[in-house]
């Protein structure tokens, strides 16, 4: 496929991975629906885990409305393999694939868009930006605290306005066979499994253009106990990403890891010899997280900013402790590029 092409000639395969994505998989359908008739060569497929919420029986119905929404099994339930089942099915039928989430929310003419950065840039993968984006409570804070420093480091594609060539983002759309010849997604991670595949398509030579003026809205964790494990298991899936590729961690990963395990060492060292010099680090933190909550509290102009803070305490914990426990009980080998084919010479 060249570099340009057009809504009109472009043959797009739009995936959504769902597990109980009841509340939400209508709208993300019938807003990507509406592009058909300027792109009349998408299809739409929904790759579902084994919903038990209605979420099947919902697509099911949409399917006799819309002839080319379809509706696959995904037995391996994580949402890489669902992007590889689908992309592998319709390897023949497609030269581009968009990648959707079944709890986003997508702006109108969102892969029109897309295919004209594709075509703009001649980039092998267009990444977007993500909004945090939460409904009541504790959500909320969630949601304005990962969009900020505090809560993403300065992460280009979590909040940022600006565009350019990157090497990781939120993704969003692929030349089916630039995806393929690197073999899609590693589908034993389970997370971070975007930035691995990132490490390997730059490897491969291939560029990512990240546009910032094509947003989705994330809806964030609404509790604590879920925030912990999403974070968690970030955490867990970078480490096997570090490992697998060396030297992809970014300063302010390796921050995130070395304040938890200096926030440990100095409390513990400040119970063991009561001296209260050892907790000049915690006591540093905790105050950056009591002046975010307190900005947060006042520049959204609502009581839930003041638990900014706590998220991001958990955040940080969460992610820490998952890379740590990663480290040390999930092995992981280092990547190697397939070897170059013999000449025939």
């Amino acid at each position: 496929m060249t570099a340009n092409v057009t809504a009109e000639a472009a043959r797009v395969l739009a995936v959504i991975p769902t597990l109980d994505e009841a509340g939400s998989i209508e709208t993300i359908i019938r807003t990507l629906a509406r592009e058909k008739d300027r792109i009349p060569g998408l299809e739409i497929v929904v790759a579902d885990g084994g919903s038990r919420d209605g979420t099947q029986r919902i697509i099911t119905n949409l399917t006799a409305e819309l002839p080319y929404l379809y509706l696959i099994n995904n037995p391996a339930r994580n949402q890489g393999a669902a992007v590889n089942l689908a992309a592998r099915f319709w390897s023949g039928r497609a030269n581009l694939i968009v990648r959707c989430d079944g709890h986003s929310m997508y702006q109108e003419r969102h892969i029109e868009r897309l295919i004209a950065t594709l075509s703009r840039t001649g980039a092998a993968s267009v990444v977007i930006a993500m909004d945090s984006a939460g409904v009541f409570g504790f959500q909320k804070a969630v949601a304005w605290v990962s969009d900020s420093l505090v809560g993403s480091g300065g992460s280009a594609h979590r909040g940022g306005r600006a565009s350019g060539y990157v090497d990781h983002g939120h993704h969003a759309a692929f030349r089916l066979p630039v995806f393929l010849s690197v073999d899609g997604y590693d589908e034993s991670f389970t997370h971070n499994e975007d930035a691995e595949l990132d490490c390997r398509l730059t490897a491969a030579g291939h560029a990512i253009y990240l546009d910032a003026d094509i947003r989705i809205a994330y809806f964030a964790r609404a509790s604590v106990a879920a925030l912990w494990r999403q974070y968690f298991l970030y955490g867990r899936g970078r480490s096997r990403t570090m490992r697998k590729h060396p030297g992809s961690m970014r300063l302010r990963q390796l921050a995130v890891l070395a304040h938890g395990g200096l926030f440990l060492v100095s409390v513990l060292l400040a119970a063991g010899t009561g001296e209260l010099l050892w907790l000049t680090w915690p006591t540093l933190y905790i105050a950056a997280l009591a002046f975010t909550s307190l900005e947060l509290a006042l520049r959204k102009r609502s009581l839930w900013g003041l638990l900014t803070g706590p998220a991001a305490a958990i955040m940080h914990t969460a992610w820490a402790c998952g890379t740590a426990a990663g480290l040390l009980f999930v092995r992981e080998r280092a990547w190697e590029p397939a070897p170059e084919p013999l000449s025939q010479n």
